[in-house]
């Protein structure tokens, strides 16, 4: 393979020749309607992510060039129904250093160390004595807490980028603060610590070391049930430092939040919700997942004229996304250029 200088996802531009290495994400075979087996994968990098097929594709292969998440890239860049897509030459499966992480997994724009501080007040600013003292027995586990800051929320389908988890969680926790002044019936407490702890078993369902995948504490056991059974035990300790026990009602309440949050049973919820505090929590993190996924399917801050008016399919909204924004004048602008 010859060596040329990276290119970033973002900067791939139609006829471009392309040799490095890239995170590979959800690496599988697939069939042609001609019964040839060919490869095809996400490939990421710290700017973005694009789609890749090598067309001719031994089967066989594919633990090789998948086991460590990473591969080395020799391809071209060309357009499939306006989207950049890189056509494989050659792919082989290489080991990186923590150094290259950096550069190969996708990390949050905004600020760790100010989002967390964040979380933190918010905590802090619940009224009940009890509450605040379970949430210093989750805070003052420094290694659960570095875990909290730099996971992703996923692998591939919302906040998957290293930070991704903490983004998500303070913005749910902002969106409930600013919101439930309008639900003076719902219990603040109850609802932001439950969007605190909904997905903090994913700090153990996934791993990021080796690109995003699930661990077999994740395979296994998931973030919802990881989460109430982690809740048990810090509701214990917290009553062991602090001398004040909570309420077995409150546990359970919260422990519903965390297996509910899903929403509906087909989408992984153990538990319907059955409390105001657990509908509230399960919308509220839908529409940010949700919101979050168009956000970035669109991605209108890079449209061009070589873009088409509509996104592929996206599988977890189940629709194409319109891209343009017509009262942007500059994207509007865009927009009449773009082909339908």
């Amino acid at each position: 393979m010859n060596s040329h200088p990276h290119v970033n996802v973002r900067d791939l531009k139609a006829g471009a020749f392309v040799d490095g290495v890239y995170s590979l994400v959800n690496p599988q075979t697939a069939v042609t309607r001609g019964g040839k087996c060919y490869f095809k994968a996400l490939i990421r990098d710290a700017t973005g992510e694009a789609a890749a097929r090598k067309w001719t594709f031994d089967e066989g292969m594919l633990p090789d060039v998948s086991s460590t998440g990473y591969a080395r890239i020799v391809g071209r860049v060309e357009l499939y129904n306006g989207q950049i897509q890189v056509v494989i030459e050659q792919i082989q499966g290489v080991d990186v250093s923590s150094e290259d992480l950096i550069s190969l997994l996708p990390t949050t724009t905004k600020d760790i160390p100010e989002m967390f501080t964040g979380v933190c007040a918010l905590l802090h600013s619940m009224s009940d004595e009890g509450m605040r003292g379970l949430a210093d027995a989750y805070l003052t586990d420094e290694a659960m807490m570095v875990a909290f800051r730099h996971a992703p929320a996923a692998t591939n389908v919302h906040h998957a980028w290293i930070g991704g988890l903490l983004e998500h969680t303070f913005q749910l926790m902002n969106l409930a603060d600013r919101m439930l002044p309008l639900y003076p019936q719902l219990n603040r407490d109850i609802v932001l610590m439950g969007l605190f702890l909904h997905d903090l078993g994913k700090t153990v369902e996934l791993e990021w070391e080796k690109g995003f995948n699930y661990t077999m504490d994740g395979q296994l056991i998931g973030h919802l049930v990881r989460g109430a059974v982690w809740l048990q035990l810090k509701a214990a300790m917290a009553a062991r430092t602090s001398g004040i026990r909570l309420s077995g009602d409150v546990v359970t309440v919260l422990q519903h939040i965390l297996i509910s949050h899903h929403g509906q049973l087909e989408h992984g919820a153990a538990k319907l919700p059955s409390t105001p505090e657990a509908i509230f929590v399960a919308l509220l993190d839908n529409l940010e997942a949700k919101t979050t996924i168009s956000i970035h399917a669109v991605a209108r801050e890079r449209l061009h004229a070589g873009n088409a008016e509509f996104t592929e399919r996206v599988w977890s909204l189940d629709s194409r996304l319109y891209r343009p924004d017509p009262l942007n004048p500059v994207v509007s602008a865009v927009a009449n250029a773009l082909p339908s």
